[in-house]
Protein backbone atom coordinates (compact mmCIF):
# COMPACT_ATOMS: atom_id res chain seq x y z
CA UNK A 1 0.00 0.00 0.00
CA UNK A 2 1.05 3.47 -0.58
CA UNK A 3 1.72 6.10 1.48
CA UNK A 4 2.10 10.10 1.99
CA UNK A 5 3.36 12.94 4.44
CA UNK A 6 1.96 15.46 4.57
CA UNK A 7 3.44 18.09 6.39
CA UNK A 8 3.11 22.14 7.70
CA UNK A 9 4.64 23.54 10.80
CA UNK A 10 1.80 24.08 12.61
CA UNK A 11 0.87 20.17 12.57
CA UNK A 12 4.02 18.49 11.75
CA UNK A 13 4.16 15.25 10.08
CA UNK A 14 0.62 13.07 9.20
CA UNK A 15 0.57 10.16 7.20
CA UNK A 16 -2.16 9.02 4.51
CA UNK A 17 -2.83 6.01 2.54
CA UNK A 18 -3.34 5.91 -0.83
CA UNK A 19 -6.94 3.62 -2.09
CA UNK A 20 -5.45 2.20 -5.21
CA UNK A 21 -8.23 0.14 -4.99
CA UNK A 22 -10.98 2.98 -5.02
CA UNK A 23 -9.71 5.50 -7.85
CA UNK A 24 -6.57 3.44 -9.19
CA UNK A 25 -5.69 6.42 -11.92
CA UNK A 26 -5.90 9.37 -9.55
CA UNK A 27 -3.45 7.97 -7.25
CA UNK A 28 -1.44 7.19 -10.35
CA UNK A 29 -1.58 10.64 -11.29
CA UNK A 30 -0.91 12.15 -7.76
CA UNK A 31 1.78 9.51 -6.87
CA UNK A 32 3.94 10.26 -10.27
CA UNK A 33 4.07 14.35 -8.97
CA UNK A 34 5.20 13.99 -5.62
CA UNK A 35 6.37 16.04 -3.80
CA UNK A 36 4.83 18.82 -3.83
CA UNK A 37 4.36 22.11 -1.78
CA UNK A 38 1.66 24.86 -1.70
CA UNK A 39 -0.29 27.16 0.26
CA UNK A 40 -3.13 26.16 2.34
CA UNK A 41 -6.46 27.11 2.06
CA UNK A 42 -9.75 26.55 4.68
CA UNK A 43 -13.30 26.00 3.81
CA UNK A 44 -14.91 25.22 7.37
CA UNK A 45 -13.31 22.16 8.11
CA UNK A 46 -11.60 20.83 4.87
CA UNK A 47 -8.27 22.03 3.88
CA UNK A 48 -7.17 22.03 0.68
CA UNK A 49 -4.65 23.55 -1.94
CA UNK A 50 -3.51 23.34 -5.44
CA UNK A 51 -1.50 20.51 -7.08
CA UNK A 52 0.01 19.85 -10.53
CA UNK A 53 -2.17 17.28 -11.19
CA UNK A 54 -4.93 17.66 -13.81
CA UNK A 55 -7.21 14.64 -14.13
CA UNK A 56 -11.14 14.18 -14.06
CA UNK A 57 -14.22 12.37 -12.16
CA UNK A 58 -13.00 8.81 -11.14
CA UNK A 59 -15.31 7.86 -8.76
CA UNK A 60 -16.66 11.01 -7.61
CA UNK A 61 -18.43 11.12 -4.61
CA UNK A 62 -21.13 13.84 -3.72
CA UNK A 63 -19.91 13.74 0.30
CA UNK A 64 -17.20 12.26 1.82
CA UNK A 65 -16.10 10.88 6.08
CA UNK A 66 -13.89 12.54 8.31
CA UNK A 67 -10.17 11.71 7.60
CA UNK A 68 -11.16 11.77 4.09
CA UNK A 69 -8.53 12.88 1.20
CA UNK A 70 -10.08 13.58 -2.40
CA UNK A 71 -9.13 15.34 -5.32
CA UNK A 72 -11.40 18.20 -6.53
CA UNK A 73 -10.99 18.19 -10.58
CA UNK A 74 -12.54 21.59 -10.81
CA UNK A 75 -10.11 23.43 -8.96
CA UNK A 76 -6.81 20.63 -9.36
CA UNK A 77 -7.33 20.62 -5.59
CA UNK A 78 -5.77 18.07 -2.80
CA UNK A 79 -8.67 18.10 -0.36
CA UNK A 80 -8.16 17.17 3.10
CA UNK A 81 -11.97 16.64 5.40
CA UNK A 82 -12.11 16.72 9.44
CA UNK A 83 -15.75 18.05 9.51
CA UNK A 84 -18.23 19.92 7.79
CA UNK A 85 -18.03 22.09 4.92
CA UNK A 86 -20.33 25.59 4.81
CA UNK A 87 -22.56 24.02 2.65
CA UNK A 88 -22.63 20.50 4.52
CA UNK A 89 -26.54 19.58 5.99
CA UNK A 90 -27.05 17.92 8.92
CA UNK A 91 -24.60 14.60 9.99
CA UNK A 92 -22.83 14.50 6.05
CA UNK A 93 -19.53 16.42 4.85
CA UNK A 94 -20.34 17.67 1.74
CA UNK A 95 -17.73 18.89 -0.80
CA UNK A 96 -18.06 22.14 -2.87
CA UNK A 97 -18.18 19.81 -5.92
CA UNK A 98 -17.79 16.04 -6.40
CA UNK A 99 -14.53 14.68 -5.31
CA UNK A 100 -12.18 11.49 -6.55
CA UNK A 101 -11.66 10.44 -2.69
CA UNK A 102 -8.23 8.58 -3.61
CA UNK A 103 -6.80 8.73 0.40
CA UNK A 104 -7.09 8.47 4.32
CA UNK A 105 -5.48 9.85 6.78
CA UNK A 106 -3.88 7.55 9.55
CA UNK A 107 -4.65 9.30 13.27
CA UNK A 108 -6.50 11.64 13.68
CA UNK A 109 -7.84 14.35 11.09
CA UNK A 110 -8.63 16.73 13.41
CA UNK A 111 -5.50 18.01 13.72
CA UNK A 112 -5.85 20.24 10.73
CA UNK A 113 -8.07 22.22 12.66
CA UNK A 114 -4.52 23.55 13.65
CA UNK A 115 -4.16 25.18 9.81
CA UNK A 116 -4.54 28.72 8.80
CA UNK A 117 -4.89 30.17 5.31
CA UNK A 118 -1.88 30.75 3.73
CA UNK A 119 0.36 28.00 5.63
CA UNK A 120 2.63 25.74 3.82
CA UNK A 121 2.06 22.59 3.15
CA UNK A 122 4.66 19.73 1.82
CA UNK A 123 3.02 16.33 0.46
CA UNK A 124 5.95 13.57 -0.23
CA UNK A 125 6.12 9.61 -0.35
CA UNK A 126 6.89 8.22 2.92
Amino acid sequence: MKKIKIISDRIGVVEAELLEDKNPKTVAAIWEKLPFEAKARRWGDEVYFTIPVKIGEENPQETVEVGDIGYWPPGRGFCIFFGPTPISREGEIRPADPVNVFGRIIGDPKIFKNVKDGDKIRVERT
